[in-house]
């Protein structure tokens, strides 16, 4: 009692629900897990079950015809294998890239391979923006099921024995592309 003759009580403690406790540690704790395993890890690189396997055979005719072009007959060599389309805003991006390495690099093959797009809207892009390699029409698209393409670009990096190391879903720059031939090279 005060000397006013009034009870005070001590101010509420709040109670700490056990609840909501191990319900928020049971969420948090798995992503941060999840976070830290992937710390240092290439955010381009996309995990495909086609790595580490040998790649899948084509043969394909280039854009404004040619002799067709299997895989097989490059076998010895690394190989880019782009898949792109001119509708393709990220393809658009990245072309500069791509074209720059491919024409430093004539230790290196580099593919195109079109995605569901037409040959007289191909041959505008190329000659729009240039090509320092060919691009291959997968028409029934045989390869994109193949490769497991699932949008575009794509790319995947064979090595000389004819094994993909490494695919990435995104837009490559100048110093991915040489970092992934560094791995298909070897």
């Amino acid at each position: 009692m005060t000397a006013a003759g009034s009870t005070t009580t001590a101010p509420a403690r709040p109670v700490l629900n056990r609840r909501v406790l191990a319900l928020g540690l049971l969420l948090v704790v798995p992503l941060l897990a999840i976070l830290l395993m992937n710390l240092g890890r290439d955010p381009h690189a996309v995990r495909s079950p086609l790595v580490g396997r040998p790649a899948p055979p084509f043969t394909m005719t280039p854009v404004g015809g040619g002799a067709p072009v299997s895989l097989e007959s490059l076998r010895g060599r690394p190989v880019v294998l782009n898949f792109w389309a001119t509708w393709c805003a990220p393809c658009i991006q990245e072309h500069p890239a791509l074209n720059g390495v491919a024409a430093e690099r004539k230790d290196v093959t580099f593919l195109g391979v079109v995605y569901q797009d037409e040959e007289p809207r191909i041959r505008e892009f190329q000659r729009r923006y240039g090509s320092a390699y060919p691009s291959l029409l997968d028409p029934e698209g045989k390869a994109a099921i193949a490769y497991g393409i699932a949008g575009v670009p794509e790319t995947f990096f064979i090595d000389t024995k004819g094994t993909i190391v490494a695919k990435v879903s995104l837009p490559l720059s100048v110093d991915e592309i040489q970092q992934h031939l560094a791995r298909a090279a070897r």
